[in-house]
């Protein structure tokens, strides 16, 4: 979760005192690091993934789930059993934005040998296990994306029933909270200062609260016009609420949501920035396929995935940079939210496909060209440093920019992009590394096992095959739009690249003379179904799933791993053709078959409690769900390797 620095945290108004200051030594700090690893090459393939976690308690009784705000403690044991006392133990626990939430990873991060990918789903395993073990009784580690009932608050509460948490807390819509909001109470947020810091600055530096609208599904008894009305509202909600939409208005509803990442440490910084780049436009379509989220707010969203609901949730720019009015007090209009898809690529091979207006600070563009870092990678610097420091601690305004790298990491750790480009921390033996962000978490340790290899296997061919995934990154945010709507896996078409192999001997360092000249081809890419991108279509594209098969028989795996990988390409293959749903769909139709669903969009409390019930039957191995993960997965899940989908 970012830079997660100690002290006594700052104002908005103090903090923006100290932006410059910030930006000007975070630029210090990164030329230090480039000065002194721009050379590095020959570091080893290391890799890990990042598990969100949710924490809920079940009144089976009442049949009711709330959030367990207890994430601290939980984290605070599982750290004294684990790391603290072992620095080679299997699991790390980290913080998350929620006080209902944990994030776990790896102990130590897996290798380049194929039979790493044997032990993922053990870890996973592990981590779900370890954290359930120091829960009470009735409480749960679920990996659901998005809380379906977050917040059944406000449709409960005129009812005079109560909130979505344990214990439970009333939101308060006052100036003096972090988020100021009428669903979620600042008790929700992780109490580590960053995180309601973060909230309470971005409401200031925006100048009002952030609003997100989602598009509600129009079922059979849905009002037409959908209209909401809040009865603790000041005016800040009916003015900014949409017909036809669900109305959040607070960062939790964006970062209380659960992910799934994945970080590769590359061989040098070349290798880093065409990894980047090349994962780029792969990640629409590793979202759509791991679409998970299609309820927020108690009520059935038109979405499957919860990207744009973050990008809302932190949404810090002004109407001046939203050009909502003339710039007066702003330097700059700004196209995106802080938290959204990459806007430049890095390598040369990129070059000719960034096709997006860039805004940058000229100043720092110039100083960066000066010191010698090439035109590529000083655009994105700039990029991200038309930004302001969100947080900023008392105690962390004057540092050693030779030795310590916070100023440039609190730019860079909130440009929250689906990729993200990550030079390694000052002294230490890290290389460069690239983060890839869109997946949505999945409800089992099988299914995140499962995009997670497919993910790191990718970039093995890419690197291997010298792949060639660029088109234009007009069109990538065109995909990564399209990837949020309902069932997007089946329904929508995606642009992409129809030869990936024309760089031929291309090699990374210098992407060969294939990608050279100015402008792009339109006849390079083409409108493709996610089915035909992972499983190939005869005459339009080989497949991802065909190339990685192709890989895997060219490479000496051992019988064990070879089944545990085809199991989960299986279940990619079988995802993206439709044969096997995603998880909004499964859960769009356990909602619709529910008893008593009316139609209407609404998820009542007892709705709510069957859905996570049922979810976490299914994540301890409990339940089969063959429509979502095949047959034979309860095998898989209790250590044979032999099960298949």
């Amino acid at each position: 979760m970012g830079l997660l620095s100690q002290g006594s945290p700052l104002s908005w108004e103090e903090t923006r005192r100290h932006a410059e200051h910030v930006r000007k030594h975070g630029i210090l700090q990164f030329l230090h690091i480039y000065r002194a690893l721009r050379d590095r090459h020959k570091d080893v393939l290391k890799w890990g993934d990042e598990v969100e976690y949710m924490l809920v308690k079940f009144d089976h009784e009442n049949k009711k789930v709330r959030l367990v705000l207890c994430g601290e403690e939980v984290l605070q044991t599982l750290q004294d059993k684990g790391e603290k006392v072992n620095p080679n133990h299997p699991t790390l626990w980290r913080p998350e934005y929620g006080s209902y939430m944990i994030e776990g990873t790896p102990g130590q991060p897996y290798g380049g040998t194929m039979s790493e990918f044997n032990t993922v789903q053990d870890n996973m395993r592990k981590r779900r296990q370890e954290a359930a073990s120091v829960l009470k009784e009735n409480e749960a580690v679920c990996t659901v994306t998005s809380f379906p009932s977050l917040d059944l608050i406000v449709v409960l509460h005129r009812l005079g029933c109560p909130g979505f948490t344990v214990p439970e807390h009333k939101p308060t819509p006052v100036e003096g909270g972090a988020s100021k909001s009428l669903f979620f109470p600042d008790e929700a947020i992780n109490k580590h200062p960053r995180f309601s810091t973060l909230t309470r600055n971005i409401r200031h530096r925006r100048g009002e609260k952030v609003v997100i609208n989602v598009p509600i599904f129009k079922d059979k008894n849905t009002p037409s016009p959908f209209i909401e009305t809040f009865p603790n509202d000041d005016g800040e909600a009916a003015k900014a609420a949409k017909p036809d939409y669900i109305y959040m208005d607070a960062m939790g509803f964006g970062m209380g949501n659960c992910c799934l990442q994945v970080t590769f440490q590359a061989c040098s910084i070349s290798e880093a920035r065409y990894l980047y780049d090349q994962l780029a436009t792969i990640c629409p379509i590793v979202m759509a396929l791991s679409a998970a989220s299609p309820f927020y707010r108690g009520y059935v969203s038109d979405i499957d995935c919860r990207w744009g609901v973050i990008s809302a949730s932190v949404d810090d720019r002004t109407r001046e940079e939203r050009g909502l009015e003339p710039l007066k007090n702003n330097h700059y209009r700004i196209s995106k939210s802080r938290y959204d898809s990459i806007d430049s690529y890095l390598s040369e091979c990129g070059e000719k496909y960034n096709d997006i207006d860039l805004t940058i600070d000229k100043d720092i563009y110039e100083h960066l060209i000066k010191e010698g870092i090439d035109h590529l990678l000083a655009q994105h610097i700039a990029h991200l440093f038309i930004r302001d420091p969100l947080t900023l601690f008392e105690e962390k305004i004057h540092l050693d920019d030779a030795n310590e790298s916070d100023h440039f990491e609190n730019i860079q750790s909130t440009n929250w992009q689906t990729m993200r480009f990550k030079p390694p921390p000052p002294n230490s033996d890290i290389g460069w590394r690239v983060e890839f962000r869109p997946m949505e978490v999945q409800l089992t340790d099988f299914e995140n096992s499962a995009y997670v290899v497919f993910v790191v296997l990718l970039t093995r061919v890419i690197l291997s095959y010298k792949l060639d995934f660029l088109i234009p990154l007009s069109k990538v945010d065109e995909n990564m739009k399209m990837a949020q709507k309902r069932d997007a896996v089946r329904q929508g078409m995606f642009y992409f690249r129809k030869d990936i192999c024309k760089a031929g001997n291309a090699v990374v360092d210098g992407c060969g003379s294939a990608q050279n000249g100015t402008g792009t081809d339109t006849e390079e890419y083409t409108l493709m179904s996610i089915d035909t991108i992972i499983n190939g279509k005869e005459g339009v594209f080989p497949g991802l799933i065909p190339i990685l098969n192709s890989y895997l028989e060219n490479m000496e795996v051992d019988v064990d791993t070879r089944c545990t990988i085809l199991n989960y390409l299986k279940l990619i293959k079988k995802r993206a053709s439709g044969e096997l749903m995603t998880v909004a769909r499964w859960m769009r139709e356990f909602i619709a078959q529910h008893p008593d669903y009316k139609q209407d969009s609404v998820i009542t409390d007892e709705m709510n409690y069957s859905l996570i019930w049922k979810c976490n039957q299914i994540a301890q191995g409990q339940a089969e769900c063959p429509e979502l993960l095949g047959v034979g997965f309860n095998k898989k899940q209790s250590g044979n390797k032999t099960g298949s989908l």
